[in-house]
């Protein structure tokens, strides 16, 4: 079967074809600039890749793209969308309303519309993906994978907030977590690679790109995980502040003249290593300002690195224990600096670092030595992957 995966941001859609007998990725690429100029990198399996400039008003015709590049005779990898068993979206807020994946209808689209206070930047987004391969491909079963259902496991002492309870049976305030297909997947991987029954395993997983999130994992079931309502939580990000001070907000309101809207704006975008380096977001820029000498960038590395320790090390208490931890996404697969960094903080559980397997970059590696008690990985994420498999065993049960 063929599954083509789908996933929408406001001005982007990335997608991957996947043989889900062999799980090759036929084609993949992404479609940029949608509402200003519009490009499209596509890649197929043994063919060039092209870049494609064209009119992207709407997603819509990000989508039509996608399927003409599919088709196309030269660089296509199908002769007719008949070969196109189903189409997996990711969505990033599904509430309480969704534990696990579904067929799209109009009850399940009314569903995450009403997530979307939840997810404003993201679940629009997801809609019109959703919405416009409904209109392009409508014999072609549609499935949704939520980033918040892995996590919808968490028992409520770690997703309750200190509010007043009504605030939670009224408007479902609560810890939902995010990165869940991610989360799953490496989570999955990672108890392959312990030799004990899956029951009986205590994973950390540490996604640590542009957003970040750390997850407790255990039984192979989420426990618990340091994003919140919303992705703002947690460790400091990219461009996101993470957990802070509430009050803070008030003050920085108060001091500077700002709206609610303006202070979430700056936390959400202006925050983070960002805000903390007054350099950059990207980590690689991060690198390259501590080996020029500048002191917020080392203090910024210092921050993220001290913070994921943290959590871990929280994570670790409520567990009662970790067989292994995975480091994954883009800081966490190719930053050995970053992972060195988490790890010498970690040394009390008995880790011991493998300074030449840490060196390696993006592919699947131990980095601990043999004689750590604690595991400690470098795991490559494939959420397209997680979610075609979703898909197909959703649709296999139907």
């Amino acid at each position: 079967m063929k599954i083509l995966v789908i996933n929408c941001g406001s001005s982007s859609l990335k997608y991957q074809l996947i043989d889900s007998d062999s799980e090759q990725v036929l084609a993949k690429g992404i479609c940029e600039r949608i509402k200003i100029d519009g490009v499209l990198n596509h890649t197929a399996s043994g063919k060039d890749k092209i870049n494609v400039e064209a009119p992207m008003p709407d997603h819509n015709a990000a989508v039509k793209l996608v399927i003409d590049a599919l088709l196309d005779s030269e660089h296509g990898v199908i002769q007719s969308l008949d070969e196109i068993d189903a189409v997996g979206h990711r969505v990033v807020h599904g509430g309480e309303k969704f534990a696990a994946s579904v067929i799209v209808n109009d009850e399940v689209l009314k569903a995450i519309e009403e997530c979307n206070d939840l997810a404003p930047l993201h679940n629009p987004a997801n809609l019109i993906g959703i919405e416009a391969c409904r209109t392009l491909m409508p014999d072609i079963p549609n499935v949704v994978v939520f980033d918040t259902a892995f996590h919808q496991t968490m028992p409520k002492e770690a997703y309750i907030y200190g509010l007043p309870y009504s605030y939670y049976e009224k408007y479902k305030i609560r810890r939902y977590g995010f990165h869940g297909t991610s989360h799953s997947f490496v989570s999955a991987k990672t108890i392959e690679l312990l030799d004990k029954p899956k029951e009986d395993t205590k994973v950390i997983v540490c996604h640590l790109g542009g957003g970040a999130s750390i997850c407790a994992v255990q039984g192979g079931r989420s426990i618990d995980t340091s994003m919140g309502m919303t992705p703002l939580e947690g460790i400091v990000m990219g461009t996101r502040s993470g957990s802070i001070d509430p009050a803070i907000i008030e003050y920085i309101a108060k001091k500077e003249n700002k709206s609610i809207d303006e202070i979430m704006n700056i936390l959400n975008k202006e925050s983070g290593v960002m805000g903390i380096s007054g350099r950059s977001s990207d980590f690689r820029d991060i690198d390259e300002g501590i080996r020029n000498g500048e002191e917020r960038s080392k203090i910024a590395f210092s921050v993220f690195c001290y913070q994921a320790a943290k959590i871990i090390g929280g994570y670790v208490a409520a567990m009662n224990g970790v067989d292994a931890i995975s480091f994954t996404a883009g800081i966490g697969e190719n930053d050995s600096a970053v992972r060195a960094a988490v790890c010498e903080r970690l040394t009390y559980l008995g880790i011991t670092l493998d300074k030449e397997a840490n060196k390696k970059r993006g592919e699947l590696t131990q980095i601990s030595t043999a004689d750590s008690k604690v595991k400690v990985f470098v795991v490559p994420t494939n959420e397209e992957l997680a979610i075609a498999r979703e898909t197909l065993a959703f649709i296999g049960n139907q």
